[in-house]
């Protein structure tokens, strides 16, 4: 397993994830691959599907991933999410995300498209009293 982030950047991306989820019932992962031979959003849904996001209660979660040798990422959400958001709702994120990435600013970018993410999440998925963490919100690493 290659570690891709400092401990004071993975700290700080888990911090954006919890921060974001306090607001929503959405649950957000980030992932980052090494070695893959497909295009990133192909692996983006691979990877989607074997971290179970697929199985949240309203199926509302969101991938973020990297995927480092072939300097690419990709961001999805699942079902829920893309039948109630505009058909834009991701562009701004692929955005921020390219803007942060092309300066070498990987865990900045992750962090504010995380909390840009949540914060759109909250419109759609409000956190409700009876809401439980359904995925770890920590970094998950590939090959």
């Amino acid at each position: 397993m290659v570690k891709f982030f400092s401990q004071e950047e993975e700290a700080a991306i888990v911090q954006a994830i919890r921060r974001a989820e306090r607001a929503t019932s959405g649950e957000i992962r980030v992932h980052v691959e090494v070695g893959a031979e497909a295009p990133a959003l192909a692996v983006a849904q691979r990877v989607f599907l074997q971290l179970g996001m697929n199985k949240t209660k309203d199926r509302n979660g969101v991938l973020i991933l990297l995927e480092v040798d072939r300097r690419e990422f990709a961001i999805i959400g699942d079902e829920g999410i893309n039948q109630v958001v505009p058909e834009d709702f991701w562009d701004t994120e692929r955005d921020l995300l390219q803007q942060h990435f092309r300066r070498g600013a990987f865990a900045r970018g992750i962090e504010l498209a995380i909390e840009q993410v949540g914060a759109k999440l909250k419109q759609f998925f409000p956190h409700a009293a009876d809401d439980v963490n359904e995925l770890p919100d920590t970094i998950s690493y590939g090959k």
